[in-house]
């Protein structure tokens, strides 16, 4: 078996890019920046006699580049390679790659620019086997303007890619319009069925070779689809069928509203062809894209039809995954904002409190935070972090939360076995397997001052800060986190807040970065609360969360702040 140079240790390719690649009805494989093979689809592995293990980690040119007697390729003789370096699109119809047993296989292949997410500029190479020779030319066909099958291949498996890759609508129009345009079409329409049953004419974009212009006056509400309408958009609206069409179909009587607006469509984009296709879900029709052409001279025809059903087909499942997303964020938000409580008014203390969900999360999760007054006039005060940024997190904070707040109530002990209680219950009667937090209690003492007392159970040091910029960790009350099933005794810890001081408990995500120790998001949060210390409470907060949340976390974020009177 040949194998030609080292092989390079590569991370296991994406699941989207495993499925785009799969999706391919040819062979095809993606390659870094450097040329070395990052996945590979079966096809490939099945025309080539190699199993993706001998194929990922190689350079694709060593590996498989022939020339026509076997003999190794210069790469400065190999066009593939020269448009590689130049990242633009090329092809060919006579090349020969290397199988495993050293024999030659003649291909035909296209590469083109690959995008597949977080910035990593690859290059995707789909390629057929073809015969060594061919005596006699094919016959000549009329102009056209379908495109060649390799390139229909890396179309769609670019679309795959780039439409299901993300959980937002509007990037994901944004992206199809640039996959489109002006490749297929000069023009590009999306027209929408929102949850309410009406339809939304979302997207208007004109391409003028690079230049694209979004043309807004021509989207907006559209009116109702009639059940019964034979007009193109109608029909695909009701998920009925494709069509391909023209500006005469909408300058007969019209049928309805919406072929009032098919008509100044036409008129005022000057297109003179139009294919039309269902926008389907997994449960009902989502929209209509349609794809028109005024500059382009070749109008669409029926064998056009099927690249652009399997492109809408790709903007369906994109939408259903983005819409389906927003229904999880609305219900978590709403959850957030019922669990998340408001700060109580402490006579002579300020309060206040933020929260900031996880980046990539369903925007609520296992960070919180409390406020409450107990049964003997004290203010009970609470931070924590149950493992997990989800909704299930959400859920065991509620009832971590509800826990605190009745034993605190009905207990008039220290915060040390306040805890404890809670530690051993959390166990027995929830889902939570671990989780961090500090509890404590603040009250005035006799002479005036008011006095905080404290455990913390794993959680992050609060930060003291004085009146005049004075900083520094509260490091005493620690112990260990709740769920260990470690039923030590847990310390308790007290301070007198100075006049105008602030304290601040907080989550890991405000300090924790990937690839940082602990102490430099530590020394980070105690410097900017230093500089702050001057501001009203509330710009304070706001600031310290602006400045000190590292730009790579991908937790949620959960901030308390209280401030001596002056």
């Amino acid at each position: 078996m040949e194998q030609r140079g080292r092989r390079k240790p590569v991370p296991a390719p994406p699941a989207e890019l495993t499925r785009a690649l799969e999706s391919i009805g040819a062979a095809a494989y993606v390659v870094d920046e450097g040329g070395c093979i990052i996945a590979v689809n079966a096809r490939a592995e099945s025309l080539l006699d190699r199993s993706a293990d001998e194929l990922v980690g190689h350079d694709a040119h060593d590996l498989l580049h022939r020339g026509p007697h076997g003999q190794p390729l210069p790469r400065s003789q190999c066009a593939m390679r020269q448009a590689f370096h130049a990242g633009r699109p090329a092809q060919a119809d006579e090349d020969y790659f290397a199988r495993a047993d050293g024999s030659l296989q003649p291909i035909s292949w296209l590469i083109t620019p690959y995008d597949i997410g977080d910035h990593h500029a690859c290059t995707l190479v789909v390629f057929h086997s073809r015969a060594k020779s061919q005596d006699t030319a094919p016959p000549s066909e009329p102009p056209s303007a379908v495109l060649p099958e390799l390139e229909r291949l890396a179309l769609l498996a670019e679309a795959t890619t780039q439409l299901t890759s993300t959980l937002d609508v509007d990037e994901a129009l944004r992206r199809l319009t640039a996959l489109v345009v002006p490749r297929l079409a000069d023009w590009v329409v999306v027209d929408l069925i929102t949850e309410r049953d009406e339809v939304w004419r979302a997207v208007v974009v004109h391409a003028d070779g690079d230049t694209v212009t979004h043309h807004e006056d021509l989207e907006g509400p559209m009116p109702p689809v009639l059940e019964e309408s034979p007009m193109p958009l109608s029909r695909a609206l009701r998920g009925v069928a494709s069509t391909v069409t023209g500006p005469e179909t909408y300058h007969r009587a019209p049928d309805s509203g919406i072929a009032v607006e098919q008509r100044r469509l036409f008129d005022t984009t000057g297109m003179h062809s139009a294919a039309i296709a269902p926008v389907r879900g997994t449960r009902e029709v989502l929209g209509a894209l349609t794809l028109g052409r005024a500059e382009h001279p070749v109008a669409f025809t029926v064998e056009d039809l099927p690249l652009v059903e399997d492109i809408a087909r790709r903007v369906g499942l994109a939408m259903d995954n983005a819409r389906l997303y927003q229904r999880q964020r609305k219900v978590a938000e709403t959850m957030q904002n019922h669990l998340l409580p408001q700060m109580p008014v402490v006579p002579g203390l300020e309060l206040t409190a933020r929260y900031l969900p996880a980046p990539d999360a369903s925007q609520v999760g296992g960070d919180w935070y409390d406020a409450f007054p107990l049964s003997d006039g004290a203010t009970a005060l609470a931070i924590g972090d149950v493992v997990g940024h989800d909704l299930e997190a959400a859920a065991g904070m509620a009832q971590l939360r509800n826990m605190l707040r009745a034993y605190a109530w009905s207990h008039r002990e220290p915060p040390s076995r306040i805890v404890e209680r809670l530690d051993e219950a959390m166990e027995h009667i929830t889902d939570v397997t671990m989780a961090t937090m500090i509890f404590a209690r603040i009250e005035v003492t006799g002479d005036g001052h008011w006095q905080v007392s404290w455990t913390n159970a794993g959680h992050p040091p609060p930060l003291l800060i004085s009146r005049d910029g004075v900083a520094g960790y509260l490091d005493a009350g620690h112990g260990v986190a709740l769920g260990t099933g470690i039923r030590a005794s847990r310390p308790d810890a007290e301070t007198v807040l100075r006049p105008g001081s602030t304290l601040v408990m907080y989550t890991d995500g405000l300090v924790e970065a990937p690839g940082d120790i602990l102490d430099v998001g530590l020394n980070r949060l105690r410097k900017h609360a230093a500089a702050l210390a001057h501001r009203p409470l509330t710009v304070f907060a706001d600031q310290l969360l602006r400045r000190v949340r590292p730009a790579s976390n991908d937790d949620d974020v959960a901030l308390l702040a209280l401030r001596a009177p002056a």
